[in-house]
């Protein structure tokens, strides 16, 4: 079944905050074998500019895609998750999370396209702090192949 084009401009809005820890930034940054003091040492950030440790860039995408998720396991999109790829990925920084921030996404459904019998869904995330501070704009494109005759 293709995804419905209907969709295109609908928003998903929060549905949980998400509060950064220093722990969750550090941790992270040991994952991907980052080792900027920017993300453990809370002196080295301040020195920097910063109130607190900072994340590295693709942090987001712990909240990003559990936010992203509730577009695809919406039942009336019509989205196969069993033939969905990830088609791209893209961040627009509006400054570094930090310790502290208490985040939530806001999901818009920006396009939905056929091309060579695969759907197209095109969607950007705006990750805001719970007083309305924009931090981050993501972008995604997931592919959803077409069924096999």
């Amino acid at each position: 079944m293709p995804l419905d084009p209907s969709f295109v401009g609908r928003t998903y809005p929060p549905h949980t905050t998400y509060e950064v820890g220093r722990a969750k930034i550090a941790e992270f940054a040991d994952a991907i074998g980052d080792d900027n003091p920017l993300h453990r040492d809370v002196e080295a950030a301040k020195e920097a500019g910063y109130p607190d440790v900072i994340a590295p860039p693709t942090f987001l995408t712990i909240i990003n895609i559990r936010a992203i998720n509730a577009v695809v396991e919406d039942p009336e999109l019509g989205l196969d998750y069993d033939r969905m790829v990830h088609g791209d990925q893209r961040f627009v920084h509006h400054r570094p999370a930090r310790a502290g921030d208490r985040l939530q996404v806001t999901v818009h459904i920006d396009d939905i396209f056929v091309r060579a019998g695969n759907d197209f869904l095109s969607v950007h995330a705006d990750v805001a702090t719970t007083d309305g501070e924009p931090v981050c704009t993501t972008y995604a494109q997931l592919v959803v192949r077409g069924e096999q005759s």
